[in-house]
């Protein structure tokens, strides 16, 4: 499998393209990152330093790819932050000419906007420009709650209610929709759960919830997700093979006191998942 991977890189720590391309290449995925960012660190510092790759040089680095034959072996286009509006128009056309090279192609948009606890925290052009432009050239999105809300205009919350928020993203578009960080009011205490709904049902997920926050672990799912769907066909599968691998990487770096994910040090736990959870079929 060869994913292209259009996402920010930092230089320490793991978020993006710093985050999705190892985990990837340990379960056998050759990745082709093209960076949309070059920072020293992740935003959630509050300063950083480095350059926002303008969207013409994006285009360009594109270009020189695809001057080199690789399009028509491109199984999956994976995009995640996107840190201006420009960079948008530059995806959706890669996207449109590996599908034209590729028609078997797939495209995951991972529309990251923000969680329930910090509210948005992108450009305020970006959700809109992602519900009415990105999201409808999608095949598989990987919101969380949150961000499956403002894409629908709903509030999801408990399972039915989130089933109908993602039917209405997948009526935008996408056939697959992963949801991540599901908090629905009658869960077990400390547990947090991931939905994911395709065109052969819905399944739904529980993990322990750690007291943490783990910048990038959102980018590490959805680019194992993205991998494990694309090579099985299986929602179910793929999502009981994502929820072990993130949770073992969470817990690894809980368990450091480390700020950073410990992303090397799981990485036993990319190549050979514990399938500790099982997937529940809600419809």
């Amino acid at each position: 499998m060869k994913v292209l991977s259009i996402q920010s890189a930092v230089a320490h720590g793991h978020v993006g393209n710093s985050a999705a391309v190892f985990p990837l290449q340990r379960i056998g995925v050759e990745v082709v990152p093209v960076l949309t960012v070059n920072f020293s660190n992740h935003t959630g510092y509050g300063a950083w330093r480095g350059p926002l790759i303008p969207p013409a040089d994006v285009a360009e680095v594109l270009l020189g790819v695809e001057e080199r034959g690789v399009f028509p072996q491109i199984d999956a286009v994976l995009s995640g932050y996107q840190g201006g509006a420009g960079i948008a128009d530059v995806i959706i056309d890669a996207v449109r000419r590996v599908k034209d090279a590729n028609p078997r192609a797939v495209y995951a948009c991972d529309p990251v906007m923000g969680n329930a606890k910090s509210g948005c925290f992108v450009a305020p052009e970006i959700p809109v420009l992602l519900r009415d432009r990105v999201v409808p050239v999608a095949d598989i999105i990987t919101p969380n709650q949150f961000e499956l809300g403002f894409l629908t205009g709903t509030e999801p919350a408990d399972i039915a209610s989130t089933l109908e928020s993602a039917d209405l993203a997948r009526a935008m578009g996408p056939k697959t929709v992963l949801v991540t960080s599901v908090e629905r009011p009658d869960r077990e205490e400390g547990t947090i759960e991931m939905l994911v709904v395709d065109p052969s049902g819905a399944w739904i997920v529980t993990t322990p919830h750690l007291p943490f926050k783990a910048n990038g672990s959102g980018d590490v799912t959805a680019a194992l997700f993205t991998a494990h769907y694309v090579a099985t066909n299986d929602a179910a599968l793929a999502l009981e093979r994502t929820a072990s691998s993130v949770f073992d990487l969470i817990e690894t770096t809980f368990k450091s006191g480390e700020r950073e994910l410990r992303l090397i040090q799981a990485q036993e736990f990319y190549a050979t998942p514990r399938m500790q959870f099982k997937a529940e079929k809600v419809r």
